[in-house]
């Protein structure tokens, strides 16, 4: 997962036309660390429907106030530079969930179509 080393960048990102997911993190959050022992294998089975982006919430709080995002981990899908959809909250994430919310993410941009 390509990890955003700008505003600009992040920016870019999510103007795609393929949706993007980006995961807000921090390292010293272990329900982040967590969630980076299956994205690998999530990003791996969905490379062709989504694109995947990693931001610290250390280094771009004001994105994350942007957006309202309080708890950590949380993802948000964009395309084109909207969001599509969001799963946010404090708890920790489990691979079921994260590949439900990709499902989502992946039925919502086939109704746009």
């Amino acid at each position: 997962m390509r990890e955003i080393k700008t505003k600009q960048e992040f920016d870019e990102a999510i103007l795609s036309t393929k949706p993007v997911m980006a995961k807000f993190f921090t390292e010293y959050c272990s329900d982040c660390q967590h969630t980076n022992l299956f994205l690998p294998t999530l990003e791996e089975a969905y490379k062709e429907k989504i694109d995947m982006i990693a931001v610290n919430r250390d280094d771009f709080p004001e994105i994350l106030e942007e957006l309202d995002v309080y708890g950590i981990p949380s993802f948000i899908a964009f395309q084109d530079g909207k969001e599509l959809n969001r799963f946010v909250s404090k708890l920790g994430k489990s691979q079921e969930e994260v590949e439900q919310f990709l499902n989502q993410v992946v039925e919502v941009c086939g109704k746009l179509e």
